[in-house]
C-alpha cells in the first residue's frame, strides 16, 4: 500500500497532535485507544478505502493498494 499525507499543513498538525494524545490510535473514532484495528493508519483505511480517497481523519490519501 502506498499513501501520502495531505497538503493542508494546519490540518496535519491538528490530527498529529490528536494522535500523540491518543497514543497513535485514531482520534476520530470514539474509544479507539487500545484497539489495534484503530492504530493509525487504521484498518478501515488500509483495507476498505479506495485508491485516491482520504482516511476518515483526512490525514492520508491512498495512492495504490
Amino acid at each position: 500500500m502506498k499513501i501520502h499525507v495531505v497538503d493542508d499543513k494546519e490540518h496535519v498538525a491538528v490530527i498529529r497532535a490528536a494522535l500523540r494524545e491518543n497514543e497513535n490510535y485514531c482520534p476520530c473514532v470514539k474509544n479507539s485507544k487500545g484497539q489495534i484495528k484503530y492504530l493509525c493508519p487504521c484498518e478501515d483505511f488500509r483495507e476498505k478505502t479506495p485508491v485516491g480517497q482520504k482516511c476518515h481523519c483526512g490525514l492520508y490519501i491512498k495512492d495504490e493498494q
